[in-house]
């Protein structure tokens, strides 16, 4: 299978979780602006919005998932040796839960205008609104234990990425410890501090390559 990934984008859960599964797979590096892959390959080709995660499975000639919730419960479906997702169906709706609240409440309505640096600074402020409660609300959840479900699982992954966006927001986990904790405490498991070190090397290298781009693309 292939991920295609940018560099510390929610795709990091993906990479998480494949390296959780221990996991045969290839990973291709789409730039986040240009859309194009380090062959220069145009990625809209395997996802017309451009946007990331994207998995490609070996079934029937190769078939493209996408939506980051999507993939990493086929992940954790595909591998359950690993344990990532719990097989009862009230365990399983339990982390569709998380899933959708942290793609929904945290990753689109919180971080995302946050980052947006085209959003106007009263759309920033309004997200920003939102902060007390949401992360609230998930730190008084952690406050007694060690992951969002009984054992670590996909949705874990997901908003350790989250959370890491925090570090280039006004955001400050400090405000939650139980929060702060977790994240920590997360990025001591080898599979996480693994993916999050090649990847921060990665985006290290992206930021790199705009800077040196920009000065051209500006002149006339």
């Amino acid at each position: 299978m292939k991920l295609y990934f940018s560099p510390l984008a929610c795709s990091l859960s993906a990479r998480i979780a494949l390296y959780e599964a221990g996991a045969d797979a290839s990973f291709i590096e789409v730039d986040a602006k240009t859309k194009r892959t380090e062959a220069g390959a145009d990625y809209r080709a395997i996802h017309p919005l451009g946007l990331v995660p994207a998995l490609e499975i070996e079934i029937e000639g190769g078939e493209v998932v996408t939506e980051n919730a999507a993939i990493l419960q086929l992940i954790a479906d595909r591998f359950p040796q690993a344990e990532l997702a719990p097989r009862d169906p009230l365990g399983r709706a339990r982390l569709q839960q998380w899933l959708s609240f942290i793609g929904t409440e945290l990753h689109k309505a919180l971080y995302m205008p946050l980052l947006d640096k085209a959003a106007p600074a009263e759309v920033k402020a309004y997200a920003l609104a939102k902060a007390d409660a949401r992360l609230g609300w998930v730190a008084e959840r952690l406050a007694a234990r060690e992951f969002l479900l009984d054992r670590f699982s996909v949705a874990d992954a997901y908003l350790f990425t989250i959370l890491n966006w925090s570090s280039v927001t006004p955001i400050d986990l400090k405000r939650w410890p139980a929060l702060a904790a977790y994240h920590a405490r997360l990025l001591e498991r080898p599979a996480i501090a693994r993916a999050f070190a090649e990847e921060r090397e990665r985006y290290l290298r992206e930021l790199g390559r705009h800077a040196k781009a920009a000065p051209a693309s500006a002149a006339p």
